[in-house]
């Protein structure tokens, strides 16, 4: 069967970006180059007759800009989807972070080479796999793309009581782990995200009570500034305290700590060795990523043996499925988000696959299944 290409309409005010990413999108043989624009409002003309799936949208242009290009697309329940090009400025963080909030897909950084190939070769390396994601996608429609953020729980809202009912799991197209090799009530909650992940993580995070009673560590891959445009995002959202972490710093309950774009997270101990704190470090990338699931993930399987919640949710690769196999080892309970609601069905795949989740929910039923294992 030949895969349909993916009809790309390319948005940016700047000529040299225009040039740069048309000629990218038309070496890409899963691509075809319908247009250009150099404004929103001239997009928004060649979307209704060009009608492309995808459009690769600058953020800060003239006449109309690429949050109000998203804004129209919502509003008028367009069937295009958008990889934004942003800066590495903390109002580009936060512009990118109301561009996912409006339902982009993904985003990449403009190189920051001053030579023009290297930059294209950037683009293109970053830009490649988004593009087959997102054409996977399209014969999935993913469930985050209609859902709504919740209504955040007060800070002060009250934990669950143990022994309340459990929502039925998602059985599809998984196989289970024994749950004999969960040991009991969890402390701590990992995380390991990345395509999909802050509108997945808007979905979850504002469903925890403010008490929830454990600390929340999260692998969300993603560059420098960035990470702490999501803090601050969702910070606004949740009942949870919601923050970047940052080097040497106590492990606090009820507070959610986000790696930093750029860098490594893992825990320690303290100088006392009786508590546990998070490690900032410059170590290597792993799966091509840092910060990395894997990296964090076998730190938590180190100090929290038996007393483990493990969540693997929407995203390309697999970076995670190793640290959860030694999560597993040391008795984690382990949660996968389903297929069906997952924006990119890549880091979920291998664990439930292999059989070592315990749990494999929708997006809207992952918060419960974490607070269940938190009783």
């Amino acid at each position: 069967m030949i895969q349909k290409k993916v009809r790309v309409l390319v948005v940016d005010d700047t000529i040299v970006y225009r040039k740069a990413v048309s000629d990218i999108m038309n070496e890409l043989p899963e691509v075809e180059l319908v247009g250009i624009a150099h404004n929103g409002q001239i997009a928004m003309s060649k979307i209704k007759t060009l009608k492309p799936d995808l459009l690769t949208l600058d953020i800060e242009m003239p006449v109309m800009n690429g949050l109000e290009v998203l804004e129209e697309i919502r509003k008028n329940n367009l069937k295009t989807g958008a990889i934004m090009l942003s800066t590495l400025t903390v109002e580009g963080g936060d512009m990118t972070m109301k561009a996912l909030e409006l339902g982009a897909f993904d985003f990449i950084l403009k190189p920051q080479s001053k030579n023009l190939q290297e930059g294209k070769n950037e683009i293109k390396k970053l830009i490649q796999p988004m593009i087959r994601a997102y054409s996977r996608s399209l014969a999935f429609p993913s469930q985050l793309r209609k859902s709504t953020a919740p209504k955040p729980i007060a800070r002060s809202a009250v934990k669950p009581i143990r022994g309340e009912a459990q929502t039925q799991k998602d059985t599809t197209n998984r196989a289970t782990a024994p749950r004999s090799s969960y040991k009991g009530r969890s402390e701590i909650v990992a995380i390991g995200i990345s395509t999909g992940g802050p509108n997945a993580l808007t979905q979850v995070l504002p469903k925890l009570p403010g008490n929830i009673g454990v600390p929340i560590v999260i692998v969300q891959h993603m560059p420098p500034v960035f990470t702490k445009s999501l803090a601050a995002s969702l910070d606004k959202k949740c009942a949870l305290t919601i923050k970047e972490a940052v080097d040497r710093e106590p492990l606090q309950d009820n507070t959610v700590y986000i790696a930093p774009g750029g860098k490594q997270m893992k825990l320690v101990a303290s100088a006392d060795g009786l508590n546990r704190q998070i490690k900032i470090t410059n170590d290597p990338p792993e799966n091509s990523c840092r910060p990395s699931a894997d990296y964090l993930f076998r730190s938590v399987a180190d100090y929290y043996v038996g007393r483990t919640t493990a969540v693997i949710m929407t995203g390309m690769g697999s970076d995670g499925t190793l640290g959860l196999h030694t999560l597993k080892e040391k008795g984690a309970y382990i949660i996968a988000q389903n297929e069906s609601t997952c924006v990119v069905y890549g880091m979920p795949k291998a664990p439930i696959e292999s059989g070592i989740t315990d749990s494999v929910v929708p997006l809207e039923k992952i918060a419960d299944e974490i607070l269940k294992s938190l009783k």
